[in-house]
């Protein structure tokens, strides 16, 4: 809770943010923190696996409007409670989207609910339809690019999802902080990522990478940044971690160090920013720093890279060595999280859904999606997110059942995605292959098989 909601929780409109790890606690406090005069806001961290570490919950927090005193961790048994002490007029799921599915469902069963918002700590380009599902018991559903909110409505549209998406500014682009006086850039940064690249192999090729620029730049610190410290929990689980990776390199240069800490913090003493794919790269443009997205494993979904295809801030791991950072094209940031202030509408969109609250109570939203399993399967979500925190019978029984289930459920659609693989062209190769050939007779079976056109093949390899 801010000092202004301590003093006078009666007072004003109310906004509860209700958190889960370390990157969503950093967005939903520093969201709440612009929202405009008149706004009381409390904070809560509902306790998890992957709740924050004392430490990861001061680093989200710093630069916002909260405290590591005022951010409440409680179990989500207490939420109610929270409630009812509060009385909030809206709250904000800034959680992750199976959490969102587990939270909305008792929000939406109390007694003139609140005004429900969700939405993203960082880049969702591509958007794909699984996060619509998620989020479709809440009322607004916050994005940061103009392209963003197009995809978005385009998922809703097809998923048949009346759903409302409001525009901001990602919040911790710290854009008034870019004439600091005094200020010396001595850090290259890279911004190290939990889920990519994924192999161990890749990993300890960027941190050669860096050492070797390290030792051609001996004026500079080569920074890895990393989330969490050993045994910390992240928003996404990390398999090989750099400060272990380090013992891999022949010899590593003394300016080449791996730390954590505020983002915002190590850019402020940062030449320059290096990446993968991270929110961080937006940051360090927002500071009119170059940056280079390392492109040496693809650009691809599965590397979360192509929301910065047209950029120009791609560059390979010899780029690094090179120190051949970038500047991102205009076009691109226009339409990519650096629209005009004046176009964030997500503020003038919950106080509408306010106002109109105020009126007459909003109704529950329903559940379209991924209905079947029914209690079981509420049962199943709530243990799978909240795991050894979760007090219930229903979970341990759910969980019980459902592993197993989900294991079948996760092998019949991987045999099927494989059958549709199987194109037309596939099965004709195959037939051509171990067909007997008799002249005319093999040319009069080959006739009927016509090549798919490329509708028919364009889902051939696409994911459920």
């Amino acid at each position: 809770m801010t000092d202004a909601a301590t003093r006078d929780a009666r007072g004003g409109r109310r906004l509860l943010v209700v958190a889960d790890s370390d990157s969503y606690v950093k967005w939903g406090a520093a969201l709440a923190s612009t929202l405009p005069s008149g706004w009381r806001t409390r904070l809560m961290v509902i306790a998890s696996p992957v709740q924050p570490s004392p430490r990861q919950l001061a680093d989200a927090l710093a630069g916002s409007a909260f405290t590591t005193d005022a951010a409440h961790v409680r179990h989500l048994d207490d939420l109610d409670a929270e409630l009812d002490a509060f009385d909030p007029h809206a709250v904000l799921l800034s959680l992750r989207g199976p959490f969102v599915r587990v939270v909305a469902p008792r929000l939406n069963a109390r007694p003139n609910r609140p005004v429900l918002l969700s939405g993203f700590p960082g880049l969702t380009i591509p958007a794909v339809p699984k996060a619509v599902v998620y989020r479709e018991q809440t009322d607004l559903v916050v994005l940061h690019s103009r392209r963003e909110v197009r995809e978005f409505e385009a998922n809703a549209w097809a998923l048949g999802v009346d759903r409302m998406f409001g525009l901001a500014t990602l919040p911790f682009l710290a854009t008034d902080d870019r004439e600091a006086p005094g200020r010396e850039r001595t850090d290259l940064v890279f911004a190290a990522q939990a889920k990519v690249p994924a192999e161990r192999a890749d990993r300890v090729k960027l941190l050669a990478a860096l050492a070797e620029l390290a030792r051609r730049r001996p004026e500079h610190r080569v920074v890895v940044k990393v989330r969490a410290r050993a045994g910390e929990a992240q928003t996404h689980a990390e398999e090989h971690d750099y400060a272990d990776l380090l013992a891999d390199l022949d010899r590593v240069p003394a300016n080449l160090v791996v730390e954590d800490g505020p983002m915002a913090a190590h850019l402020a003493r940062a030449a320059a920013l290096v990446t993968v794919s991270s929110t961080a790269a937006l940051e360090a443009i927002a500071l009119d720093l170059p940056v280079l997205l390392v492109d040496d494993f693809g650009v691809s979904p599965a590397m979360i890279n192509t929301v910065f295809e047209g950029a120009g801030v791609f560059g390979s791991t010899t780029d690094l060595v090179a120190g051949r950072f970038r500047y991102a094209d205009a076009a691109w940031l226009a339409d990519n999280y650096f629209h005009e202030p004046h176009e964030s509408d997500w503020a003038r969109r919950l106080t509408a859904l306010v106002e109109a609250r105020e009126i007459v109570p909003l109704p529950p939203l329903e559940r379209r999606h991924d209905l079947w399993g029914g209690a079981l399967r509420a049962a199943f979500e709530r243990r799978r997110m909240l795991g050894a925190f979760d007090r219930s019978l229903a979970g341990t029984l759910a969980w019980g059942i459902g592993v197993p289930v989900r294991a079948v459920v996760r092998r019949v659609r991987r045999v099927r995605r494989g059958l549709r693989r199987w194109t037309a062209t596939d099965a004709a190769r195959a037939a051509t292959a171990v067909a007997p050939v008799h002249g005319s007779a093999a040319a009069s079976a080959a006739t009927p098989t016509a090549t798919p056109s490329r509708d028919e093949t364009v889902g051939a390899g696409s994911r459920d």
